[in-house]
C-alpha cells in the first residue's frame, strides 16, 4: 500500500483508509481538500456526486463525510476497485457505491444528471477537455451543477465547455485546482 488517507471533515473524521500503490496515483491532499468542501459548503448537503477517477477515495468519501446524498466513485484499476469497496464495506454505507470502468466509457452510459463532479484525472494525458464535454453533452449535470477540476499547475485555467462558468482557482505545488458552475438555461 502507497500511505493513507484521511477524511478531514464530517460524519467521518479522522477516519484513515490505506492508499492503493498504483503508478500515477495523486490523492488530493488535506490542504486542498479542506479548501474544495470550504468552497462546496453551501451545495454539498443532499448533492448527488460523481467522482471520475476515483483514485484514492479522497474526494468522494470526504464529500459523503460530510453529507452529499450520493456517491459514485468510478476508477478502472482493479486493485483501486477492490480498496475503495473494502472502504465503504467498513464505513458500513449504502450512500457510496464504485464502478469498475474506464472514466470515458462510463460517461457513454446514461445516468441521472449529478449536482457535483470531481474530475481528477492521471496527469499528462490530456483528458479533462474530453470529460468535461462528455459530461455537458451527455446530460450528466444538474443545471447549476459544480465541477471540480484537478490539473497540472503550468495548464494554468481550464478551458471549459460553452456555458460554464470559473467560480475558483488555486495553485498548491505542481497541482492547479479549481471549481466551475454550470448556468442554467445556457
Amino acid at each position: 500500500m502507497g500511505g493513507k488517507i484521511r477524511i478531514i471533515g464530517g460524519s467521518w473524521r479522522g477516519r484513515k483508509f490505506p492508499i492503493p500503490d498504483v503508478e500515477g496515483l495523486r490523492p488530493t491532499p488535506d490542504r486542498v481538500r479542506e479548501t474544495l468542501f470550504n468552497w462546496l459548503m453551501p451545495v454539498l448537503g443532499g448533492a448527488r456526486c460523481l467522482d471520475l477517477y476515483a483514485g484514492s477515495g479522497a474526494l468522494g468519501l470526504e464529500a459523503a463525510s460530510r453529507g452529499a446524498d450520493r456517491v459514485v466513485m468510478v476508477d478502472r484499476d482493479h486493485g483501486v476497485v477492490r480498496q475503495l469497496r473494502h472502504n465503504i464495506d467498513t464505513l458500513k454505507s449504502d450512500r457510496v457505491s464504485v464502478v469498475q470502468a474506464d472514466a470515458l466509457a462510463y460517461l457513454e452510459r446514461v445516468e441521472q444528471p449529478f449536482d457535483i463532479v470531481f474530475l481528477d484525472p492521471p496527469f499528462r494525458q490530456e483528458l479533462v477537455a474530453e470529460c468535461c464535454q462528455r459530461l455537458e453533452s451527455g446530460g450528466w449535470l444538474t443545471a447549476n451543477a459544480h465541477i471540480y477540476l484537478e490539473l497540472e499547475r503550468e495548464l494554468g485555467e481550464p478551458q471549459l465547455p460553452k456555458g460554464w462558468s470559473l467560480l475558483r482557482s488555486k495553485v498548491a505545488g505542481q497541482v492547479g485546482y479549481h471549481l466551475a458552475t454550470r448556468q442554467a438555461g445556457e
